[in-house]
């Protein structure tokens, strides 16, 4: 059984940083496709961020050049690192994990963290 802890959710003023963090346990994390979800209300969960077991990575075409994700295999441990940030990314973040290749689709990932409010204020 895997769990996955998220961290550093927050408010923070529009063109702010805030860095999310997930701490993976219970089995071999380098054996996981990584992603960050987030859902804001009234909409469907969307993959903003994978990175593949390999170390490549995925951005959503609306936070490339401002997001950041990466992973330490030592640390169990994926970030993402969110840089001028706009009102329109106030959601819930899921930071979730899958065996197998990275997919955009949250039904293909089986462990999920508890998730993590961000709020940008204008």
């Amino acid at each position: 059984q895997v769990q996955l802890v998220e961290s550093g959710g927050g408010l923070v003023q529009a063109g702010g940083s805030l860095r999310l963090s997930c701490a993976v346990s219970g089995r071999t994390f380098s054996s996981y496709a990584m992603g960050w979800f987030r859902q804001a209300p009234g909409k469907e969960r969307e993959l903003v961020s994978g990175v593949r077991r390999g170390g490549t990575t995925y951005y959503t075409d609306s936070v490339k050049g401002r997001f950041t994700i990466s992973r330490d295999n030592a640390k169990s441990t994926v970030y993402l690192q969110m840089n001028s940030l706009k009102p329109e990314d106030t959601a819930v973040y899921y930071c979730a994990a899958r065996i197998g290749p990275l997919t955009s689709k949250s039904t293909d990932f089986g462990s999920w963290g508890q998730g993590t409010q961000v709020t940008v204020s204008s």
